[in-house]
């Protein structure tokens, strides 16, 4: 009988999480200023820079060789196009890209900022991993937030649960006018970032927008600032 419940108390045990490096949400708009081909040409972006070489010899050189990412697209809503998966080298980064293209588009409508981070703080606090590290990296096209909690309460309840907001603003995709809104960087910076090392990565247009998600990657995988990042080069 002893050895009945002895045996039934450890599968009652909570599972016990692996640790990694970092546990990184890519939080990538998917608004409705967002077209279908803005999100993959996005996708594609992620799929490429997370299987790069120097992204690969960041993670291998961690503390820990290995990190946890999910990719979140958002919008009113958020959806999970991959779920948590650990990447340690280029097999697990090239299962991860495989599975970033394929799935269809599942956030729609205006943007719900504040919502977003808070999903992104959950996501974190529920998955199976422990890292030493715990980053949202946030990308969008503008600053506006429609519905649900504010981005000052999101961005304070994220911050004060140890998780750190990285920002890529996005100034121009595909347009051939003036970006909406040229001071996005200084916003983001205002707004949206926050915690320990937060930093803003701008992506310029379409062109630097795959070398600005590999060089985001690398940084917040290192744990490096921008400026330390220019100044080691």
């Amino acid at each position: 009988m002893r050895s009945v419940i002895a045996l039934l108390a450890f599968f009652a045990l909570p599972a016990v999480a692996e640790e990694v490096d970092l546990e990184l949400v890519l939080l990538a708009d998917a608004s409705g200023s967002i077209t279908q081909a803005e999100i993959e040409f996005q996708r594609q972006g992620y799929a490429e820079a997370i299987t790069d070489p120097r992204v690969l010899s960041a993670i291998q050189n961690s503390a820990y060789g290995a990190i946890a990412v999910t990719y979140v697209e958002w919008a009113a809503n958020t959806a999970v196009v991959v779920d948590w998966t650990k990447i340690d080298g280029p097999e697990s980064a090239r299962a991860f890209a495989d599975a970033l293209i394929a799935p269809p588009r599942q956030a729609y409508g205006r943007n719900a900022i504040g919502a977003a981070l808070l999903d992104g703080k959950r996501l974190i606090e529920q998955n199976d991993f422990l890292g030493w590290r715990k980053v949202i990296d946030f990308s969008g096209d503008s600053p506006n937030s429609y519905s649900g909690p504010s981005i000052a309460s999101a961005r304070d309840e994220v911050v004060s649960a140890g998780i750190t907001i990285n920002g890529l603003p996005i100034l121009c995709r595909f347009c051939d006018t003036p970006a909406r809104f040229p001071d996005l960087a200084e916003i983001y910076e205002e707004r949206i970032i926050g915690g320990l090392g937060a930093f803003v990565v701008t992506a310029e247009n379409e062109e630097d927008l795959a070398q600005a998600i590999r060089r985001k990657l690398i940084l917040e995988i290192s744990g490096l600032l921008p400026s330390e990042a220019f100044a080691s080069n």
